[in-house]
């Protein structure tokens, strides 16, 4: 049985530490690079019409898995290296908002648009952290905080489902780079069958936020969880979201 996989996250930043390898997890050069890379995540966020935040929430973590598993991003792909450079350090997520001329920029530069049912994300290739593009560099952090309209119903249990703490109280967009943390654990645990068959159905998955009996029986399950830092909003060490994909729930249920 694998081992229990968590990671310490600082702010936006997650390092995977774990007792067993993974075939698609940063290799022993994690904290030997000097220089800082970080992915950069765009959410579109108009006056009139706001995303709600669940969705935002879900395709933000859609928008990660979507990045690493498109072609440019492994082998040879124009994106790779920027990628290999990324995982090869903490694996930092900065969330950004954008509307009108603001998003219009930030969707002409290189990156994949990936949408839900009201949400708006874009993914760009992970870029050093002194050297953002200009149009990304100037989107503020700041302001990205979104509302359901109703609560979200409860999560089809044949989908991957990314648990936040209820005891925590984040912003979206907090909350949106500490899911995709979530599912690039998922992602980086699952075999290559259970990847391959994510990735063609679209990258299905559920963000919703756990009561907290069920979140306590999540972290003692082995499932992937995300560790915070606590530089922001929450305190140190706190466990942010557990990855709780079908595949890897079954794997940890054999004896």
């Amino acid at each position: 049985m694998p081992g229990r996989l968590e990671v310490v996250s600082t702010d936006e930043t997650l390092t995977a530490t774990s007792f067993e390898n993974s075939p698609s997890r940063p290799g022993p050069g994690v904290q030997e690079r000097t220089r800082q890379f970080v992915l950069p995540l765009v959410v579109r966020i108009e006056r009139a019409a706001p995303p709600a935040r669940t969705d935002a929430l879900q395709t933000a973590a859609r928008a990660v898995l979507v990045l690493l598993s498109d072609e440019r991003s492994l082998g040879d792909g124009p994106w790779a290296q920027a990628v290999r450079d990324w995982q090869d350090t903490r694996i930092r997520k900065v969330v950004r908002r954008a509307r009108g001329a603001e998003w219009r920029r930030a969707t002409a530069l290189p990156g994949i648009t990936v949408t839900g049912e009201t949400a708006e994300v874009r993914v760009f290739p992970p870029v050093p952290l002194d050297r953002w593009p200009k149009d990304l560099a100037r989107l503020q952090v700041s302001g990205t905080d979104l509302d359901d309209p109703r609560p979200p119903a409860g999560p089809d249990p044949d989908l991957p489902v990314l648990w936040l703490n209820p005891r925590l109280e984040m912003s979206a967009g907090k909350a949106m780079a500490q899911v995709g943390h979530g599912a690039q654990l998922a992602w980086w645990e699952l075999p290559e069958a259970h990847r391959a068959a994510w990735r063609d159905a679209g990258f299905p998955l559920a963000v919703r936020t756990a009561g907290p009996a069920h979140w306590d029986a999540l972290t003692r399950t082995g499932l992937p969880v995300v560790r915070d830092a606590g530089y922001t909003e929450i305190a140190p060490g706190s466990c942010t979201v557990v990855a709780d994909h079908p595949a890897l729930r079954r794997d940890r249920a054999r004896p």
